[in-house]
């Protein structure tokens, strides 16, 4: 058994809990000194404890500059200037009419009817708002916008643009310098599309893998966090103070999200952090202290709440401590309608926000009833006119240190429009080069790796040819996943990559996406995990791996007949992978690459005698599925492998068998969540209309319409549109025994409204064909155009046919021409009404 050596981020190495094996420390590898875990407290911050940095001094002759536009503001322009609106909720008329602050297009807005563009269309909507913006017309002073958007792996809701590994990948290379050179390149390429703002990085601190938003944060070492966070600045800004600072081919830069969202609860996204102030101080805030010292010009308040208070309404954080403590002079820009969570509030009417230190909301679709709202607490005094003229400071601070004022149209800028920049073969090197340095090689029995290009090399799995899936979610549009390999001009596939490095050798490539042949072959290289998510749909109740699209068990026939396997495995977070280890005689944890599939094939075959598996895990491993908290500040730090692991070519460790007892509870196993809740559908649920089957949102047939809407969250529901008599779907992967449920006494609680026609809509659930009336039950239910909660005895449904002990349509919706149902969730729930008149529901 050889030493394993371990690339730690700074936190001690842990023992490998299934074998002894040796770690030693890097060269370069930073220390960490831990916080003291105490009990939680509550009360007020104690802003002394916070580190006073020393951030780039102020330009007294920007000062004097801001000075001489405030005093010839409008107070309604001032207004303006603190509300950023989403391109797709707002024109460029109104821009001009109510003297906007700032545009955003969100995961999903792009101009045209996709949620991504091409640099011409991004162009002309660019034009067309900066135009607005500085038209004279009513005002003394005109004040450009500047247009921010999420380019946080690349710029990738433009086509063409390069695709980076996911910050997951880049924690496990733990490479600063390659850090700030892709953080370069995003901005270069931001520059061809016009925008002027990225909302990166994001330096959360997860500690638990159940959250939806993992794959955003580099490790969950603050030490890894902390040596990234000025030079991805550095990267997207240039350096403070010196002539290239937010010159030709840099972008204003935003530290997200302050503070804690990498701490909540059970992983929950937008929950409460609920640990002391020392955590939050020394783990979650570890990235801002070099962020905000190398000069970053804006940072996001975070959705989340510190023990019950929402960040957005944070004074003590947000001003005592940010700004005033930690010195940081740019503007706080708010989250997707965050604002809007704090007690008291609402997303068109909320001043605690502003008071708090919020300089600019974030209102996407509730921008104009909040500039109303604002003018009237400014008017009325609620929010004091030196607030709002510091926040007005900070954001013009920012837009003439940014060299806004001095811009022409976006299309006419230097760099606007240069197609020889999108993936430039410069930039897709580095980005081939992110992948191979991100990739964790935890399993090489028999030192599988490297492979023989001239072998037979026969590839499976979901992931070999489609490079949507291994780029997770943020690509193309907010949640990622669905598009084909030809909306990447620029990038490569897995599959692709093998094959230019296997064919000029003499081997041979066998594709068979199911595992479906009988050819024989030398090795068989898997590519499956994860499908795309992002935010709350993808957080979770455990870390078990649940395959979708490729069974890794069909691995075993060919490890039974003697071909080694190699598992490239795609994910977001460590996952539970027992059994795909031990039916894997190689196992390398990919993240989620990107469109580089070059960087894979390079690792795969070592195609250059340069290469080795430099990556190390930044995350813990989990030993069992319930080990979604799993860090080595625990006091049971048990994982599988610990922060830091990762083996080259020459280790040779025998792992042996594992267990492949996952530890979650029997009953945690089975379907117990909601069916549908925050925008996403349980993992065993599939939607259909009338039949047919729904794979990607939004949907229209002849007779209905299915797209995700608003409710509390971004796209955290549906809209069904009902053009024709017709039905909704939620269609069970396998029958679902629910006679215990329905016997017990529980119900179907719906959280539903409708606006049209107000007739009873008919809900029902039964068997496969939820048209069989012999096997099928329904109830009238009538809903008003109110959100409310509609329960349903699961006995009704039992009374009118349908089989409890195998439902597989587990609910349909049949609705009238002209009708809208909005669902913002389906669950089960104990029964509140024993005595419900099955035949008249009402909400």
């Amino acid at each position: 058994m050889a030493l394993v050596g371990c690339k730690m981020g700074g936190l001690a190495a842990a023992t490998l809990a299934i074998m002894a094996i040796g770690c030693t420390e890097q060269p370069g590898a930073p220390a960490t000194p831990q916080p003291e875990i105490t009990e939680i407290e509550t009360g007020t911050v104690d802003a002394d404890t916070w580190p006073s940095l020393a951030t780039p001094p102020l330009d007294p002759a920007i000062e004097a500059r801001v000075d001489d536009i405030i005093s010839r503001m409008t107070l309604e322009q001032k207004v303006g200037q603190v509300i950023q609106a989403d391109s797709n909720s707002v024109t460029p008329e109104q821009v001009k009419a109510y003297r906007l602050g700032s545009v955003l297009s969100g995961g999903n807005s792009a101009p045209g009817p996709l949620p991504y563009a091409d640099t011409e269309g991004w162009l002309e909507a660019a034009d067309a708002f900066f135009a607005a913006s500085l038209n004279p017309e009513g005002v003394e002073i005109a004040i450009p916008i500047i247009w921010g958007i999420d380019a946080v792996h690349g710029h990738t809701n433009l086509l063409g643009a390069t695709v980076f590994p996911h910050n997951i990948g880049l924690g496990a290379a733990n490479n600063p310098d390659l850090i700030e050179e892709i953080a370069r390149i995003t901005a270069l390429e931001l520059s061809v599309s016009g925008h002027d703002w990225t909302f990166a990085p994001t330096l959360a601190v997860p500690q638990n893998d159940r959250w939806g938003r993992t794959y955003e944060g580099f490790s969950e070492d603050p030490a890894i966090v902390a040596s990234y966070g000025d030079r991805i600045v550095y990267g997207l800004q240039g350096v403070a103070g010196t002539d290239d600072f937010m010159g030709t081919g840099r972008v204003i830069s935003s530290a997200k999200h302050f503070l804690g969202d990498g701490g909540t609860t059970d992983g929950i996204d937008q929950g409460d952090t609920e640990v002391s102030e020392a955590a939050l101080r020394d783990i979650h805030g570890a990235g801002y202290v070099t962020a905000v010292e190398a000069g970053v010009q804006t940072v996001m308040a975070s959705f989340s709440a510190w023990n019950g208070q929402r960040m957005h309404g944070h004074k003590e954080l947000l001003t005592d401590v940010l700004k005033d403590q930690m010195n940081f002079h740019g503007f706080v820009i708010g989250d997707w309608n965050g604002h809007g969570l704090i007690e008291g509030c609402t997303a068109t009417d909320c001043p605690q926000s502003l008071n708090a230190g919020l300089d600019m909301y974030m209102a996407p679709d509730s921008w104009e009833g909040l500039w109303h709202s604002t003018l009237a607490h400014v008017q009325s005094g609620t929010i004091p006119m030196k607030r709002l003229d510091d926040a007005v400071r900070r954001i013009l601070r920012v837009k003439v240190a940014s060299g806004v004022f001095e811009a022409v149209l976006p299309s006419e800028r230097p760099l606007a429009g240069n197609l020889s920049l999108l993936a430039a073969p410069e930039h897709r090197a580095v980005a081939r080069q992110a992948v191979r340095e991100s990739l964790v090689l935890l399993k090489n029995e028999g030192q599988v790796l490297p492979l023989p290009p001239s072998a037979t090399v026969l590839v499976v799995g979901d992931g070999a040819d489609d490079i949507s899936k291994v780029a997770g979610g943020w690509t193309l549009s907010w949640q990622g996943g669905g598009y084909p390999n030809d909306q990447f001009p620029n990038g490569q596939t897995i599959l692709s990559a093998i094959e230019e490095v296997v064919g000029p050798a003499g081997g041979e490539v066998i594709y068979a996406a199911h595992g479906e042949t009988d050819i024989d072959a030398d090795v068989v290289v898997a590519i499956y995990g994860e499908d795309p998510y992002a935010e709350f749909q993808g957080d979770r109740s455990n870390v078990d791996f649940v395959p979708n699209g490729f069974d890794p068990q069909t691995l075993t026939s060919f490890q039974e007949q003697g071909t080694p396997v190699v598992s490239v495995f795609v994910s977001g977070r460590p996952l539970w992978t027992n059994p795909e280890l031990n039916v894997s005689d190689a196992f390398i944890a990919a993240w989620l690459p990107g469109s580089e599939g070059g960087g894979i094939a390079d690792m795969l075959f070592r195609t250059d005698d340069s290469y080795d598996f430099t990556g190390r895990l930044s995350f813990s491993w989990p030993k069992t599925a319930a080990q979604a908290e799993l860090n080595p500040t625990d006091a049971n730090y048990d994982p599988l492998f610990p922060l830091g692991f990762g083996l080259s070519y020459a280790d040779d460790v025998e792992l042996g068998a594992l267990s492949t007892e996952s530890g979650l509870d029997a009953g945690a196993t089975a379907e117990g969540g909601p069916l549908f809740a925050r925008g996403t559908l349980a993992e065993s649920v599939t939607l259909a209309a009338d039949g047919e089957s729904i794979d990607l949102l939004p949907y229209e047939n002849e007779a209905l319409t299915v797209r995700r809407v608003d409710h509390q969250a971004q796209e955290d529901s549906l809209s069904v549109v009902f053009s024709a008599p017709s039905a909704l779907t939620f269609v069970s992967g396998a029958p679902m025994d629910l006679a215990r449920q329905s016997n017990g006494g529980m119900e179907l609680a719906m959280t539903a409204r409708v606006l049209g026609p107000e007739v009873p809509l008919s809900i029902g659930m039964g068997c496969a064909d939820h048209t069989d009336a012999s096997c099928s039950g329904s109830v009238p239910v009538t809903l008003d155009d109110q959100w409310a909660e509609t329960r349903i005895s699961l006995s009704c449904f039992a009374e009118r046919g349908a089989p409890m002990a195998a439902i597989e349509t587990i609910l349909t919706v049949s609705g009238t021409t002209g009708q809208e149902l909005q669902i913002a969730e389906i669950t089960y729930k104990s029964d509140i009404d024993a005595t419900q008149d099955c035949g008249d529901v009402r909400g």
